[in-house]
């Protein structure tokens, strides 16, 4: 993909993510995508909502997943060209998150007819990888 089309096509995946009351709430950003790779990079502030306790600084487990929920169905909708919705979500929380934000990085494994899978890898602002995640989506059909 060329790069004036790749960066329309981030500009549009990230005009969707705002779509979205939650994902713009959470301020997710569109940060890269890599067709050729079926790749999508996210990145994800830190907000006082998300800490896990108060004065801790770690981030809670229920704003990682859903930036793993997110880049993972908005990976696979870059990837389609269609709609997508979560089937089902797994996550594996490998260390405790700190820092000021964290990247997503999804990655489409298989793109079907109805249904897809991504995988996604989550680093803190030190770029350390501090949960992975895989989910199942169901693709829409066009009418």
């Amino acid at each position: 993909m060329s790069s004036d089309l790749n960066i329309d096509f981030i500009a549009a995946l990230q005009a969707l993510c705002n779509e979205s009351p939650f994902i713009n709430f959470a301020g997710v950003q569109v940060t890269d995508l890599d067709s050729d790779e079926m790749r999508v990079g996210f990145r994800m502030p830190f907000r006082p909502e998300f800490e896990r306790g108060a004065g801790t600084g770690q981030w809670h487990g229920g704003p990682i997943a859903s930036l793993i929920d997110t880049a993972g169905c908005m990976a696979l909708i870059a990837m389609a060209r269609r709609s997508a919705g979560t089937v089902d979500l797994r996550i594996d929380y490998l260390r405790p998150a700190g820092g000021a934000y964290l990247d997503a990085v999804g990655k489409v494994r298989r793109v079907g007819r109805t249904t897809g899978v991504a995988d996604v890898d989550v680093l803190d602002s030190a770029g350390k990888l501090i949960a992975i995640g895989r989910g199942s989506f169901y693709i829409e059909i066009p009418k």
